[in-house]
């Protein structure tokens, strides 16, 4: 009956070797995953970018002894050859694409957002028999495409919401930025101290470009430096703005003892002369309201005078 090993005894012989092998395995597989991962290709919106492939014909042979598959997503075939013939072409790539016929480098030109995300290159070497073609596969690898559109100059508005004292004041700060590609990092430096920003996104799709606002309420007390930064894709773009702390409230000045004591005066005078008016302008026009009215009574007595005078002569000559 074969022994087992005491435990925390170290493996020997067949075990240890067997272990070897697996660890020397386990870490190449690894090795190969992280390689595969790492292969990427960027590129701006209407530049040109090329996607390398994975194997390169030699210079005894040429694009008639292969197959050539350029997909994306491992679903949508971008391009295809077959012995040295176009065999497939996406129409959204139509008249984007081009083939190297050497190392079988996929170029795009002009980039669009919609060409970011993974692709997959394919190639199998064609053996001719009598009869027969015998298909070998000899790449399959994968390469992530980065596409990079730049955002507009981040702009920096400021609108004071209140006025807590003659020292201060509370502002909102809005920082924006626009028509980027990907989904970008919006951060900032208050007087060279990194802060955040309460940030939203807009877009209308993964592959759309974004729009971005970040949003921060201070209080001003002192002179603040400000910096709003978008970061996308390794760029960077950014604008500095300084909020300047208000002056010390300068308090109103009294008016002096001459202005008022002649102001005193003034109204003194001026409520002096509404008084006198309004005592001796009703007389004066009394008076003269009265005359007409007494020269109308001398002139009734003076015909009443007339009259009797006229009637004592009449019964004078009748008798």
């Amino acid at each position: 009956m074969a022994r087992r090993p005491e435990p925390g005894l170290p493996l020997s012989g067949p075990a240890l070797k067997r272990w070897l092998w697996l660890g020397l395995l386990v870490f190449r597989l690894v090795s190969l995953g992280y390689a595969v991962e790492k292969k990427v290709a960027k590129g701006k919106v209407g530049e040109k970018v090329g996607l390398p492939c994975c194997h390169e014909i030699p210079s005894v042979e040429s694009l008639r002894n292969y197959r050539v598959y350029w997909q994306k997503n491992t679903t949508e075939v971008v391009l295809a050859y077959a012995e040295g013939k176009k065999i497939s072409e996406n129409e959204r790539y139509d008249n984007r694409t081009e083939l190297n016929s050497r190392n079988l480098t996929l170029w795009i030109s002009p980039v669009e957002i919609v060409d970011n995300g993974p692709y997959q290159c394919v190639v199998q070497h064609l053996k001719f028999a009598q009869n027969s073609v015998v298909p070998r596969i000899v790449c399959d690898e994968s390469v992530t495409l980065f596409v990079t559109a730049d955002f507009s100059e981040p702009s920096i508005t400021t609108e004071v919401v209140r006025t807590s004292s003659c020292e201060s004041y509370e502002v909102v700060v809005r920082c924006s930025s626009h028509g980027g590609f990907p989904k970008p990092k919006i951060s900032g430096v208050l007087n060279n101290v990194s802060m955040v920003w309460n940030a939203t996104w807009v877009s209308e799709s993964s592959i759309s470009p974004y729009n971005v606002t970040g949003n921060l309420w201070l209080n001003v007390t002192e002179d603040i430096s400000l910096t709003c930064s978008i970061e996308y894709n390794g760029f960077a773009k950014s604008t500095s703005l300084l909020l300047k702390k208000r002056r010390a409230c300068v308090p109103p000045t009294p008016p002096s003892y001459n202005v008022i004591t002649a102001s005193s005066i003034i109204i003194i005078v001026f409520l002096l002369a509404v008084t006198l008016a309004a005592k001796f302008l009703p007389r004066h026009v009394c008076s003269q309201c009265c005359m007409p009215q007494d020269s109308e009574e001398e002139d009734v007595k003076e015909s009443m005078k007339t009259a009797e005078l006229s009637k004592v002569t009449s019964e004078t000559s009748s008798v």
